[in-house]
């Protein structure tokens, strides 16, 4: 399954130019861009992206996988079908940008409780500034992050800023690996 998701990333998701032309949401020009969106958001690039994060976090026995919408939804949700069709039932949840501002006023959806050991997911890592927000939600409701794991890895720092923070992480794949076709 990884190497399916490896052959859908290169040729549907990583655009790569001659000059800097893709703008960052750092602001940053780079010379690619990964849109993983059209893999995940996709029927056989979900189930692959499924498969591949359950094959990481199974032995872990975690109760949840998720992280900040709207990259990690879909990886969330894959994965969650793939655990059930296992039978291995791992619940998928987000977490808001910010708390609701009506109703309950939670910042995580889901059927995750406190006490819950979770995996954070994220589509692409640069920084990881937004899988370190939704890893710091959710520990402060009560859950028990496991790790975040990456789709891919710019490796831009985030690896370093999330290892710092005293989290385990996992990429799927390093961007040197994707751009050594």
């Amino acid at each position: 399954m990884r190497d399916k998701l490896k052959q859908l990333i290169l040729k549907k998701a990583l655009k790569v130019s001659d000059k800097p032309i893709f703008k960052l949401s750092s602001g940053k020009l780079s010379t690619y861009y990964l849109d993983l969106r059209v893999i995940t958001l996709d029927p056989e690039g979900g189930y692959i992206v499924g498969n591949v994060i359950f094959d990481i976090v199974k032995e872990k026995n975690p109760d949840g996988v998720g992280g900040l919408t709207l990259g990690a939804d879909p990886i969330a949700y894959a994965t969650a079908i793939v655990s059930y069709l296992k039978k291995h039932p791992i619940k998928p949840f987000v977490v808001r940008k910010e708390p609701k501002k009506h109703g309950t006023g939670k910042q995580i959806e889901g059927n995750v409780k406190e006490g819950d050991n979770v995996f954070i997911v994220e589509d692409v890592v640069t920084t990881a500034g937004s899988c370190l927000k939704a890893a710091k939600v959710a520990k402060e409701n009560g859950l028990n992050v496991l790790g975040i794991i990456a789709l891919v890895d710019r490796e831009e720092g985030g690896a370093e800023n999330i290892q710092k923070e005293g989290f385990d992480f996992y990429s799927v794949f390093k961007v040197s690996e994707l751009l050594k076709r």
